[in-house]
Parts: structure tokens; sequence; C-alpha cells
């Protein structure tokens, strides 16, 4: 019997009546191994053949069924094959269709290679197109009453049809598969969308409610399909959240001056990573900005805390407001959060008393004035606040004080408005100029102006101001005795104002843009290299201390020789810059007997007569200097310094010479504190009767610095949250031990944790922590702990759960915190530190392939690569090959290098024989990354996970889902969507 084509075949098998078994053993009879059935177009050959006449072909249709259940035929093929049938009004044959996708639209897979899979992609969106068309005719049917006779069968078409829908869509798997579909064919989804439209316009008028719950049931389904990553179930047993505390808290502490955008971003992180509702989240945020207010330390901190807290902190939530979408929303949640923290009446009150003043009021006021509360909210919060409010406080407010808040709001445009005069020619009026700049030195205003110039980002440009004036006033040429001293006193308050800013704020803030070819401003050339720092040594014999001698020589004759400092014709950076030679000439003068006390105490009465800055450069030198001196040898240097230290009282100094000493006291408090404490001398410095330092050595003596980190972590992790003094703590632990010291102990902390609860606080407040330096600390977390707790069987009882899962999530958090800031400049307080060196890690992790890295050798996997993809140009595939790779990444980038080789690892861990609790940790990382992970966020940190390791990862029962292949996967990249549909398709 010889058949020429499939055609034939059928309908012989027809003809004589065989059964669909007897036609299965024929067929494979007449076509030989080879081609496929799909090759053949089987399928859409029986279904042509079946839908010939009004009613389809039970027997020709009963040889698809069999194939379809022998698996003779894919379930692509049918699927494109029912898709081609367009005429919906042969009722029968339409019914036959959905019988046929009935038996199976549940249970969807495939086995074959990446390409077959995305087929089925493909096939199901035009299947689902098809079903939504045919959907859409049998209600256009009812609803013209076309079936006025049997209108039975019209609805009975149509719930057919919807069943199917929702069987097919009621299928995580198929959602997942239409949305790689959706991704690989953008125009038939496009189609999609204006059917389900139309389709909801025809249903508006059906009678049954039943069907149209169903069909808005179908609807919500297949719009949910694009957005399937981005559904996060809020898991919230808890309302207080450390991490964003302890982020406020640092900040507020100690990066006043640090832009808002990065702030704003690293919070948003930390609201996503630990799923934080507005509300309890600007919670969080006030919450922490009123325990700053209590309990920061009097003088300049506390002013820092309010300037942050009401210029700062609400630009930051305007910012939060873009974020998130509506605007009407955001204000609710901002109100909500006012609802939530007047309840907080101890913590308001303590505030209040605190600050003599109403703190929530301005806050309130600050909050509407920016638009974050409405109208009739504000007034409802204030009454609210007034009615709660402890009675007392009011009558104990000391009117005679102003309360800190107020005096920050307005300190706000007074800086825009000295930033204005600043920007006029100096030359012209000098005079009114010097009255500013005095009226600025009285009282507070200085560190008010200060603090509200850091808190809006306008600090630098204040910084700028009072350089260019400061280099303005080195020379003089023909001036008057009147003009030289208003010269001297412009001079010297700009240089003492320069000095004070880069104490209290950081030298960063200073220094300018470095343009090549300008000429380096005098106090920034100085600031650099002659002013004394933590941890800035200097040498005091460097040449920037050793100017042209005759300068010198002239100098110490004027301060010898001359009962008081001459002013006209000086040129102060001159001086500034000689004085330390001066100084080490008049020392070896009184050491070798040649000069007496009272001849000292005449020089140094004339040095810091007229100008201070002179006494300041001159202590800057004698502090490096002390430095080199044995024990004995001290004496004098230290006798100077406290010579230079107190006040001249004489009816013959310059204006505002208070004033000015007593920046000048703050600045040598600030520059001698190191010394002093080395040399265990004491000096007094005449304050303000503040404490100017007051997170200035708080390590106790005489303890390991190990036994300080344990203690100092316990009693954060008993309380729950970080105050201010633990955090300086920690950050001088972190300055002294390094990165890996530092990062190694409070992880093996973390380790010995046993309780579910205390775990996930120490991961919360760890985090935190580890935000002093984010990314060093990852680094080395990545780079160097991880692998060496994963690489090690002897560690990895370690890894047990709950420190496990809590270890994964901190990698976690820290590795996408580290990455999606990394692109961004580090803050002022980490560029400080010293940055560990790139080639540390190019050693550490090679870039060739052929060079396996130290850590691949440590696996030294010998098994062969099975995990590879099976299609042609799958197995072609590099092992490693990543989407990073396919988005060429920068390699040389320590971090995605640390990265790239930790999904290595995992990779490597998943594929190996051996399971142990470091398979369960890689489990807990990778579902931490997907719990993490927002819509669409091509370029995570799983773009470095290879290809490979989603095949494998689908075996670990808990990983084997739809949604978490979906989320692992760069679908932006063909191969990603290949990858992902084949993991899909297999489960």
């Amino acid at each position: 019997m010889k058949v020429v084509n499939l055609k034939q075949a059928i309908l012989q098998a027809w003809k004589e009546r065989w059964s669909d078994y007897q036609w299965a053993i024929n067929m494979k009879k007449f076509f030989p191994k080879g081609a496929t059935w799909d090759i053949l177009n089987l399928a859409e050959a029986l279904l042509e053949q079946a839908m010939i006449g009004p009613s389809p072909n039970p027997l020709i249709l009963s040889y698809l069924k069999y194939a379809i259940s022998s698996q003779m035929v894919s379930y692509s093929s049918v699927l494109t094959a029912i898709s081609k049938f367009d005429d919906f009004s042969r009722d029968l044959c339409v019914q036959a269709l959905l019988d046929i996708m009935n038996m199976f639209c549940d249970r969807l897979s495939c086995h074959g290679k990446a390409e077959e899979c995305i087929g089925l992609c493909r096939a199901l969106l035009s299947a689902l197109h098809w079903l939504l068309r045919c959907t859409a005719a049998s209600a256009e049917r009812i609803q013209e009453g076309l079936e006025a006779g049997t209108p039975a069968s019209g609805e009975k078409q149509l719930a057919m049809c919807l069943q199917c829908l929702e069987k097919t869509l009621s299928s995580t798997k198929n959602r997942a598969l239409l949305h790689i579909a959706k991704l690989e064919e953008a125009s038939s989804w496009t189609a999609i969308e204006h059917s389900l439209l139309k389709l909801g316009e025809i249903l508006t008028s059906l009678n049954s409610p039943q069907l149209r719950s169903q069909a808005e049931k179908c609807g919500t389904l297949i719009r949910s399909i694009p957005t399937m990553l981005s559904v996060h179930s809020e898991k919230l047993h808890k309302t207080g959240f450390p991490t964003v505390h302890a982020l406020i808290l640092l900040e507020g502490t100690m990066n006043l001056t640090g832009e808002t955008q990065p702030l704003v971003e690293q919070l948003m992180m930390v609201k996503r990573m630990q799923h934080i509702p507005t509300p309890l989240f600007v919670l969080e945020i006030w919450k922490a900005c009123f325990v700053g207010l209590i309990e920061s330390p009097e003088g300049t901190q506390e002013l820092k805390w309010t300037a942050f807290t009401y210029l700062k902190i609400p630009q930051v939530l305007v910012k939060l407001k873009k974020y998130s979408h509506g605007d009407k929303d955001f204000t609710e949640d901002v109100n909500c959060a006012f609802e939530f923290l007047l309840k907080l009446t101890p913590l308001l009150d303590k505030a209040d008393q605190r600050c003599n003043c109403d703190c929530t009021n301005f806050l309130l006021q600050e909050c509407n004035k920016q638009g974050l509360l409405s109208e009739a909210n504000f007034a409802n919060l204030v009454a609210k606040r007034a009615a709660d409010r402890d009675p007392e406080l009011k009558s104990s407010e000391n009117a005679n004080i102003q309360p800190n808040p107020g005096l920050i709001l307005r300190a706000e445009p007074t800086v825009t408005n000295i930033l204005k005069t600043m920007d006029a020619d100096h030359s012209k009026s000098p005079e009114g100029l010097l009255g500013v700049l005095g009226h600025m030195l009285s009282g507070k205003s200085l560190d008010l102006l200060l603090a509200a110039a850091a808190a809006t980002g306008k600090l630098k440009s204040f910084a700028r101001k009072f350089i260019n004036l400061n280099e303005f006033t080195t020379h003089g040429s023909g001036e008057s005795t009147k003009t030289a001293s208003v010269r001297a006193l412009l001079f010297d308050i700009s240089f003492l104002m320069l000095c004070h800013v880069a104490q209290t704020y950081g030298s960063e803030v200073i220094l300018s843009e470095s343009s090549t070819g300008a000429e380096v401003p005098f106090f920034e050339t100085w600031m650099q290299t002659c002013m004394p720092e933590e941890g800035k040594i200097l040498n005091p014999d460097h040449p920037c201390f050793r100017p042209d001698s005759t300068k010198v020589e002239s100098l110490v004759a004027l301060l010898n020789n001359s009962s008081e400092m001459k002013l006209v014709q000086m040129k102060w950076h001159e001086a500034c810059l000689s004085i330390s030679a001066a100084i080490l000439e008049i020392l070896n003068a009184w050491e070798n007997g040649v000069l007496a006390f009272e001849s000292i105490q005449k020089i140094t009465d004339n040095i810091k007569g007229k100008v201070c800055s002179l006494a300041v450069c001159a202590v800057a030198w004698l502090v490096a200097h002390v430095r080199m001196l044995g024990l004995d040898e001290r004496e004098k240097s230290l006798q100077m310094i406290r010579q230079l230290a107190g006040p001249l009282y004489s009816e013959n100094t310059l204006q505002f010479y208070k004033e000015r000493v007593v920046i000048m006291s703050s600045i040598l408090e600030h520059m001698c504190a190191d010394v002093l404490q080395q040399t265990a001398t004491q000096i007094k410095f005449p304050s303000a009767g503040v404490d100017t330092m007051p997170y200035w050595n708080l390590l106790p003596p005489k303890r390991p610095i190990k036994e300080v980190l344990m203690d100092i972590f316990a009693k954060v992790l008993e309380k729950g949250w970080v105050d201010s003094r633990s955090i300086h703590i920690l950050d001088t632990l972190l300055h002294m031990g390094g990165v890996y010291w530092f990062c190694n102990n409070l992880i093996k902390e973390l380790l010995k944790e046993t309780r579910k609860e205390h775990t996930l606080r120490a991961v919360e407040l760890l985090y935190s922590i580890f935000c002093l330096d984010m990314q060093q600390v990852t680094l080395v977390l990545l780079g160097h702990i991880l692998p060496g707790l994963l690489t090690d069987s002897a560690k990895w009882q370690n890894l047990m759960d709950p420190p496990g899962t809590a270890l994964a999530k901190l990698a976690v958090w820290c590795a996408l915190s580290s990455y999606s800031s990394h692109k961004g400049q580090a803050s002022s307080r980490q560029k400080k530190r010293h940055r560990e060196d790139i080639e540390d890690y190019i050693s550490l992790f090679p870039l060739e392939d052929t060079q396996p890295s130290k850590l691949m050798r440590l696996l030294s996997s010998t098994e062969d690569d099975a995990n590879l993809l099976s299609s042609p140009t799958d197995r072609s595939m590099n092992t490693s090959l990543s989407a990073s790779q396919l988005h060429t990444v920068n390699m040389r980038d320590p971090l995605n290098r640390v990265l790239a080789n930790l999904f290595l690892l995992i990779s490597s861990i998943l594929g190996s024989r051996t399971a142990g609790p470091h398979t369960q940790f890689v489990q807990w990382f990778m579902e931490e990354c997907v719990d993490c992970l927002e819509q669409g966020s091509q370029g995570s940190i799983l773009q470095f996970m290879p290809f490979t390791t989603v095949s494998e990862l689908v075996k670990v029962s808990a990983m084997s889902s739809p949604k978490v292949v979906l989320a692992i996967t760069d679908l932006s990249l063909p191969l990603g969507r290949q990858v992902a549909a084949k993991a899909i398709a297999a489960l």
C-alpha cells in the first residue's frame, strides 16, 4: 500500500474506518523515522480534514486526540492549528476545538530544545487570542439574538469559551509562558489587549451575572500577566524598622552635607527590600528624627540635628513623593504617619522639653509648606497635638531662649542673602561686608547658618565664597591703617570660618573641583598640606613648612622686636606660611637660653593679638612637631601651645576679638586633641561652655577592640536600635580594625544567634551598621567571608537555620544596595577611608576563562558539565555565560567581579553531588534575591548568574515555580527568554 502524502493517509484511514491505535500503527509504517510529525504538520492536517463539513468528523478528531495523548504531536503544534480556525459561526466545530483544548490546556509542557519551548509560548499566545475572539463572537451572537429559537446553544458556547479561558489562565505556569511570549511578540500582545477591550464592551449587555463575573475574572488574569513579577505580599508582623531608624541617625549624625538623592535611593531600597508600607516607613523616619533631637549633644551637633530634621528631611520626603505613584496617596500616607506619631506623646513631649518649643508644630508647618500635607489634615493634626501636649511644657518654656527649630528655619533664607552679599565686589565696601561677617560670628549664628547651609546643599558654595574673600584679602597696596585693619579682619574671619567648616563638616566641602592650570587658592593649599586632621599625620620638616628664609627672618624680627603686629602692607598668606619656620627659630632660641620666657610671652601675644589665624597656623605646625619629639623634649613646645591657646587681655585688639577667640579655641582644641591624648597633657581652651568634641575619644581605655565591638553589638541588639553614640564607636572601630576584621567579627556574632526573631533583628541592625562603608563591606562579605563559609565543609554547620537564613538575607541586602549605588559617588564620609586596591580583586578573581580563579580552584569541581542546555546553540555556551556578559558589564570593577564569582560558586554548589547546609544556604540566598526584586529589574545582581544555573535551581523543590524562573532570568535578552521558557515548560 503506497501512500503519497499525509492527506491521503488520513483519508484512507477514514474510508477504512481504522480505530485510533490502528491508525497510529499504520501511520508509523507509512512514514519512516527521520521527519517528526510536527515537521509534517500532522496536527494541522488532521484538523483541516476534521473540520470540512458543518459538523466535525468524529473519527478524525479521535485520531487527533490519540496523537495528543500519545505525544505524537506537540502541544504547540495543536494550539497553532486550533488558532488558525476562524469560522466561529460553526458551533459544533468550535465546541469540538474547545473540547480538545480542555484536554491539555492546564498541563502544558515541553521537554525539547529551548527554541521549541519558545515555540510553545508563542502558540499559547495565539491560542489565547483565538479564545478571546471566539468568546467575543459567541457573545455577539447572543446579543444580536440570532438564535431566537435556541438561545441556550449560544450561551452554552460562551460558557464553554469562558471555562476554557479560565482553565488556561488560572495556571501560573501558563501565565509565565505568556509573560515570555509577550516580550517575544509585543505586537501580538497589543492585539490581545484590543480583543480584551472589545470583549469588555460586548459583555456589559449580558444578562447572566455568572458569565459576566467569569469574564471579568479572565480579563483580570490577562491584565496581570505583564506585572506578574511585581506583586509582593506584604509580610507585616511588626511596626518598628530598625534599619530605617539607624540609616536616618547615621545620615543625621555623620553626613549632613551629603546630597539628598543618594539618601532617598538608599531609603527606597530598604523600603523595597523589607516591604515596608509607606505610612510606617515615614513614621520611622520621624521617630528617628525626634530621637536624634533628644539625644544629640549640646552645641553644634544639636543644631546639625535640627537642620537635618526641619530642612533636609522634608526635602527627602518631597523626593520620595515622586517615587510613589499618585501624589494624593502620598500626602494621605504622610498624614497617616503623623497620626501614628501623635500617639507617641512621651517621645514628642521629651523633644519639646529639650528644644523649648512645640517641635511637632514646626514640623507640621514645614510639611504643609512643602505640599506634603493638605490644609484640612494640617489643621486637624495641629489641633490634636495641642490637645495631647503636656500642659506643664507650655508653662515651663523659657521665653528668653529662642528655640532651635525656629532659628534654623529663619537661618535658611539668611544663608541665601549672605551668599548674594558675598557675590558683590569686595573692594567697593569692605566695611559693610565686615559688618555682615561680624554679625555672623556673634553667639551661635555661625553654627546655625552653617547647619542650615549644610542641610540645604549650599555649604560648598558658602565655603567657595569665603575662599574667594580670603584670597582677595591676602594682598594690600597703598592702604591706610583703617583699610589695613579691615583687610586683616576679613582675612582672619574668613580663615577661621573655613577652618571651622573643615573641622565640623569635613575638608571635602572646602576643596574645589580640580581644574587643571587654575591656581590653587592659599587656604586650600594650607589646609591640604599644613592642617592637622583625624587620621592625617603631618611631617614638620615638610617643604611647605620651610618657606623663603628672608621672609622668615623678617617675621621673627617683627614678632620679637615690635610691641605689636604691623598691619599695613602685610601679606597675610605669606605670614601664615612663614610662621611655622619662625616658631622653630623661636623654639630653638628658647631651648638654648637665647630668649627668656618673658620674650616668648611677648612673641605669642604678638602672634595672637591681632590676627587669630597666625596662632592657628603656629599651633598646626607645633602639633606636627610635638609628635616627633621624645617624652622629655616636649615641654617647651606644649607650653608654647598653651600660650597661644589663651586669649590676650589687652585693650589694643581689633574688632570682634572675643568672638574670633571663641572660634579659634574650638579650632585649636580639635587640632590638639590627638597629641594631647598621646602626651597625657591637659590644656584649658577658653570654650563657650559647650563640649565642642562630643564624639571624640569614645573608646574605653585598655580594652581590646574586639571586646568593645562584641560589647557594643550586644547592647545594640538588646536595645533593638542603634543610637548616635554607638554609631560613632562602631565607626572608630571600623577605622581601627579595618573592613575585614570588622565585618568578619560581626558576621561571627550573627552566626551565634539561635532564635529566629533575634537573627532577623540582628540582620536589620547589621545592615544599617554596614552602611558606614557599604561598598567595602560588601566586597569583603561576598568576596572573602561567604566563599570561605561555603567552600569549607567544617564551617557548614554554621549555615543552619536560623543564622544561615539571616546571613543569606544580609548578603543579598548588601549586594543589592552596593550594586544599585556603586554607579553613584561614595559619600564624603566613605572617601576618607582606605580603598581596597583593585589589584587585590583582580588576582583573587582573574578575568580570563583559561586561568581559573582562586575561588574556582578551591572548588576543584571534577564533574562533567551535564547541566548544559540541550540545543546546539546552547551547547556552545560557556558554562559561566551570564546576562552580564551579554550586557557587556565592566568586569574590571571589583564589585562586578566579586558578584560574578559568587554566582559561579553558587552554580557549582547546585551542580555538585553533595548536598548539605551550604546547598540550603544557596536556596535561601536565591529566594531572598527573588523576594527583593522589583519588576523589570534587568541589570540587577542576578544578571551575574550563569544561565546554566536556572535549570539546576528548578530542581530544588522550593525554587521550582514559574514566578521564580521569571524573576531570576534576564527576560530582556532573547537567550534569557529561551532559558526561562525551557525551565518553565519542563516544570
